[in-house]
């Protein structure tokens, strides 16, 4: 079994005008994630990548890109975005036939007409991915509030499954990341918690978290990482100093609406000249001229830029 742990960004995923995958751009981004230290992995086809808006075609061509660049270097987990359990199969064998480490199963939207009080739901299908596809799987947990969100209880009973190597923990809140940790430890199974709880991602480092899975860090993984390793030490005077560097980010990709937050990162990956344009796929728009002077400003006072 695959033991995930540090710091694991989500990759964002860049466009051409056109819409169509900057296929340079986007092994340049890999590349300077992969080149970041602390960074032990990378997730692709993820909510970064816009992966609701991609085919099944371009999520095998993104994967595939993903692992050709930077896949000897470390390892590539592979989004599984679907709302039916055959197609989450589906996706799952792509991903092992491209030679993916692993998958990132997300929960399907209609869990949140009631699956959180039918845990035999994602019993099934995390199971069935399992069986059939044959791939070590990070469990994605989604906020409570969502609906999608699973019990830690249910959390306990999937942590079972032979294939389950991970959570990524995107509870966004500090009560419920707690007791889901509590949870996977009480199952004595090798399952990593990794957080995904940016808004607090030093608490979580404290409670214990093996290390984390964020879109943020397509932007600022060297500080993620470090704030790891300081609160690995025990360093906490280094992990605040730290924090308060990531804190004018969060703030900023944060911001309501919260469906805007990939886009903001974009734009700073943008201002940074790491990637060329910050275009994004419909139904999602580009932000504002004044988002933009924000996110310059937030750059700026977490010392990313001058």
């Amino acid at each position: 079994m695959v033991k995930f742990s540090g710091v694991m960004p989500a990759n964002i995923l860049p466009f051409k005008a056109d819409l169509s995958i900057d296929e340079a751009a986007y092994r340049r981004h890999l590349r300077g994630l992969a080149d970041t230290r602390g960074v032990t992995g990378i997730v692709a086809n993820g909510h970064a990548a816009e992966v609701s808006s991609l085919s099944r075609e371009e999520r095998t061509r993104a994967l595939v890109i993903a692992l050709d660049e930077v896949g000897s270097r470390c390892p590539v987990v592979a989004g599984v975005y679907a709302d039916g359990t055959a197609e989450a199969v589906e996706l799952a064998r792509d991903a092992r036939a491209a030679g993916a480490t692993g998958v990132l199963v997300f929960p399907p939207t209609l869990f949140m007409w009631g699956a959180r009080e039918k845990p035999d739901m994602v019993l099934r299908h995390v199971g069935e991915i399992a069986d059939k596809a044959g791939l070590p799987i990070v469990v994605f947990e989604y906020p409570p509030a969502s609906g999608i969100g699973y019990a830690p209880e249910t959390l306990a009973r999937l942590a079972e499954i032979p294939q389950v190597a991970a959570v990524k923990d995107w509870s966004n809140d500090i009560v419920a990341f707690e007791q889901n940790l509590r949870a996977l430890r009480a199952t004595g199974r090798p399952v990593a918690m990794l957080s995904s709880f940016t808004l607090s991602l030093m608490a979580t480092f404290v409670l214990g978290a093996d290390g984390a899975i964020s879109g943020m860090g397509s932007v600022a993984a060297d500080l993620q990482a470090e704030l790891f390793e300081a609160c690995q030490k025990g360093d906490l005077d280094g992990a605040r100093r730290i924090n308060d560097r990531l804190d004018p980010l969060v703030r900023v990709f944060y911001a309501p609406p919260f469906v805007d937050m990939h886009n903001r990162m974009k734009e700073a990956l943008v201002l940074l000249g790491r990637i060329p344009a910050a275009h994004v796929r419909p139904p999602l728009t580009p932000v504002s001229a004044a988002e933009r002077t924000a996110i310059k400003r937030a750059l700026a006072a977490s010392g990313l830029v001058a």
